[in-house]
Parts: structure tokens; sequence; C-alpha cells
């Protein structure tokens, strides 16, 4: 049986699938030279792509037009070999992790109450547009074969297709950002299927799975009305965050997902998101992937 990694991108517009698909390979690749010794790597590598069904026109890098709206300011680029570095855990660390559970265990407990969620479905409509969408169940978009649907029907499919795809192949999926939301849902319904398949790792990456209101969108949407490892995850759910990434507020997942039948759960691994342009951005998916943690998981899984 051979092994495949399935990555799936993030919130907002995005370069051409092929240009994201490459960066999202190179940057694995620059990791596990750099961080495990791999001369060269080898492995396959397939995208799960759907920023083109909410935007109509694609990122470009002609720098010629750096002023266009649609020119990409933060491509892929290599690191210097310095900055991929270890991220040192201390016991400030298991503080901030505790702290904001509590905090977001309140926040859960006054949403019905104070309409806190009406307020961060607001919010999100504003700043998050794509996750909006997709939690909007009124909200329909035209799918790979152009019949409308709800958004989160649509998306869901770009993700659980590859996955029955590849049903016969051991898979390491990827999943970062929003990503990671329409991951765990895809995921928790394929092991309602009698499908058989298995996806022996999953990795999230600057993920929202942590945030309150996230949690409790997603519980609801939920036939157990809980937040688990999702039954077809076998080996390994760990979850790389950097605490500077405000998209992964709560970089803990493990006190707040409950393990899976065979005693699979979350587990949190702080990482140092090197990625930085005119500008340092801890929620960029290239930063994630050549971290020394993450070449560590790839490694181990393509052995």
């Amino acid at each position: 049986m051979s092994k495949v990694i399935i990555g799936i991108h993030g919130l907002a517009n995005k370069s051409r699938r092929h240009v994201l698909k490459t960066w999202w390979r190179d940057s694995i690749a620059e990791g596990l030279r750099h961080n495990q010794g791999i001369a060269q790597p080898h492995f396959r590598f397939e995208m799960v792509y759907w920023a083109d069904l909410l935007y109509k026109h694609p990122l470009h890098d002609d720098a010629a037009f750096s002023f266009d709206k649609l020119y990409n300011k933060e491509p892929y680029y290599p690191a210097k070999k310095k900055d991929l570095e270890r991220y040192d855990d201390r016991w400030i660390d298991r503080v901030r992790a505790e702290g904001t559970e509590i905090v977001g265990r309140g926040l859960e407990a006054v949403k019905d109450t104070l309409g806190v969620g009406r307020i961060a479905d607001a919010l999100l409509a504003r700043v998050l547009r794509d996750l909006a969408f997709y939690w909007d169940s009124a909200r329909k978009i035209k799918g790979r074969n152009g019949v409308l649907r709800p958004a989160e029907d649509v998306l869901n499919a770009e993700c659980r297709d590859p996955l029955v795809k590849q049903r016969q192949h051991e898979v390491c999926l990827i999943a970062h950002s929003m990503g990671s939301i329409i991951a765990y849902n895809v995921l928790r319904d394929l092991g309602r299927t009698d499908l058989g398949i298995q996806v022996p790792y999953y990795v999230t990456i600057g993920s929202p799975l942590g945030l309150a209101h996230v949690k409790s969108k997603t519980r609801a949407t939920r036939w157990d009305n809980k937040v688990r490892t999702p039954s077809i995850v076998t080996e390994r759910w760990v979850n790389l965050a950097d605490r500077r990434d405000p998209v992964a507020f709560d970089t803990h997942l493990a006190d707040d997902y409950g393990p899976n039948a065979l005693g699979v759960r979350a587990v949190d691994d702080l990482v140092l998101n090197d990625y930085a342009m005119d500008d340092p951005n801890p929620h960029k998916s290239y930063g994630y992937l050549r971290t020394p943690e993450m070449s560590a998981l790839i490694a181990s899984f393509l052995q």
C-alpha cells in the first residue's frame, strides 16, 4: 500500500491550483531537506483546492502588476536554514492553554444568553467571508458540475472526493486554517459510511477549531452533538500552532476534542512559523509546512 499526502488550503483567495500545489510541495520538501537531512525527498502529494469556487479570478505573481489587488504579495520563498527552529516549550505555554480553555468554556456558556453567537456570525460575515459562506445554509455556490448547492456541501465534496479516490492508500491529511474545519466535518461524515476509509495521520495547522464559536458551530452540525477525533483517524491527530497566529488563538485542541473509539485524540505541538515578507505572517501555510515539527511528522509517516 503506497502513501500519499493530501493538503487542503485555508481562507482567502489563492494562486492557481497548480501554483499552490507546487508551493505546498516545495515547502514540505524544503523542511524535509533542512530538518530531516533528506537530500531528495520523494512523496506523492495531492492538493484539495476550492478557492476558485468562491473567487472568480485567482491571485497572480506578475511583479509588473504589483499594484493590482490580485497580485500575490505573499508567495512561497525558501527560508534561511537558521530560521527553521524547533519551538522550545515552556511552562508558561501550559498556563496560556489553561487560560484560553477557561475563557472558551465561559464564552460557550453565555453564548445563547447574551447573543454572542449572532455577534460572532456577523463578525465572520465581515472578516472571514469564506467561513461565513460555509456556515450559511442559504448561501449557494456552483460546484464542479455547475449545479448550485449550499456552500458547505460543495466545499465538503472537494475534500471528500480525493479521500474516497485514495482510499486504497495510506493518507496523511494536512489541513490549514478553514481547511481544517472542512476536513474535520468530512472525516466525521466519512466515519458513518461503509467505505472503509482510514486516515492514519490528520495534521491541522493554524486551525481555528479551538475557538469557542467554531466549536459551538461544529458541535451543532454533529449528530451526537460532540466534538471528538474522527473515527477514521487511526494513528495520530497532531495540531501544530504558532501562538502568534490569530486564527489559532486557542492553540490547544487536546482539552476540547475527545478521543475516538481507538483512543486517538488531538496532540498539540507549538511551533515557530518563520514566514515573513514585508511583515511576519505566523498564519501562512508555507511557514507551517517547513517547521521541524512538521518535517518530523511527515518523515515518520513516510517510513
